[in-house]
């Protein structure tokens, strides 16, 4: 039998925890995490106390190296050589990695995408697949190279995207669809039989880094865009709308059909409030207020009535999804 692979991860989210729990193992036979980068410990929360992250806390509870760079360096390099890797894996780690760092281990290094690549490349291809309306993603195993997202694909996971679904819940289940994915191809990178095949530039797409701007709703827009927009913009940054001068946050929504004047409430029922579209109606199902908590909109509207007929102002919408890369 063949000697578990020596594995360096590099993540900073908690998205990773599946694969490294299966790893830490049943995966065990296959690879070994010899140790972790993961970014700096950050302030967080209302207190802006500085605490580990997950992926460093996890690390630490079994007794391995955690390195925290500010920036990869010769040093960093070498640290990495150190632990002897036969493979590093990323998954969302936040830095931009150097060629001669991707090199040093023994087979190189890979990258877990949550896209279905080469649709999706960039800083947030959960939020904006769900956003653009997609029905399905996925993970992709990749080798990394210096373009963005570009390397050569060796296998895939797909995942289904409902109308119902918010991107957290999508990247629930793409965090879950990593264990199957390394299931299939880290026995056969161990064996030396793992092929990779080189991505359709014709067919990339590129998302960028989400700001709160991003947030504007225009409700002169088909209500299914505007409910994908909500759903693949949750839980950050968050679509909003001004209700009666209040910046209310919508949390989940879906289209329905009918008519009215755009961004104008037509009515409410028990699970949403109604506001027609260009197109459509768009039905939003949870709320939130400033300083108040996520609630379901017929618990919300108890307590802030919006009557039919409060006109909701539209605002352009920010571009999440190009065909070029988005300027750094």
């Amino acid at each position: 039998m063949s000697a578990p692979l020596r594995l360096v991860f590099l993540g900073s989210d908690p998205i990773a925890r599946p694969l490294l729990d299966r790893l830490a193992g049943d995966g065990r036979e296959v690879a070994t995490v010899v140790g972790v980068f993961t970014q700096p410990d950050r302030a967080a929360g209302r207190g802006q106390k500085v605490v580990a992250n997950e992926i460093k806390r996890w690390a630490l509870a079994r007794g391995l190296p955690v390195l925290q760079p500010e920036k990869i360096t010769e040093p960093v390099r070498a640290a990495l050589a150190d632990l002897q890797p036969d493979v590093s894996l990323v998954m969302a780690y936040g830095h931009i990695l150097r060629e001669d760092f991707i090199a040093t281990p023994r087979l190189g290094t890979l990258n877990l995408h949550t896209s279905l690549l080469p649709k999706y490349r960039g800083a947030s291809p959960i939020q904006s697949a769900v956003a653009s309306g997609e029905t399905e993603t996925g993970v992709t195993l990749m080798r990394i190279v210096r373009q963005l997202d570009a390397g050569p694909v060796a296998e895939v996971e797909r995942v289904a995207i409902g109308p119902g679904d918010t991107a957290l819940e999508v990247e629930h289940r793409l965090g879950v669809a990593c264990v199957p994915l390394l299931q299939r191809t880290l026995p056969r990178l161990r064996d030396g039989c793992l092929t990779f095949a080189a991505q359709d530039e014709a067919a990339a797409t590129f998302c960028r880094r989400l700001e709160k701007a991003d947030g504007a709703l225009d409700f002169r827009a088909p209500a299914r865009v505007l409910a994908a927009r909500i759903n693949g913009l949750y839980p950050w940054p968050a679509c909003t709308a001004a209700i009666q001068g209040v910046e209310v946050k919508f949390g989940l929504a879906e289209a329905r059909d009918g008519t009215g004047r755009a961004g104008e409430v037509v009515g409410a029922d028990g699970g949403a409030l109604h506001v027609a579209t260009g197109e459509g109606v768009l039905g939003v199902r949870r709320l939130q207020r400033p300083g108040g908590r996520m609630l379901p909109a017929g618990e919300f509207l108890r307590g802030f009535p919006v009557p039919a007929g409060t006109v909701l102002p539209s605002r352009e919408h920010t571009l999440l999804v190009s065909h070029q890369p988005f300027r750094r």
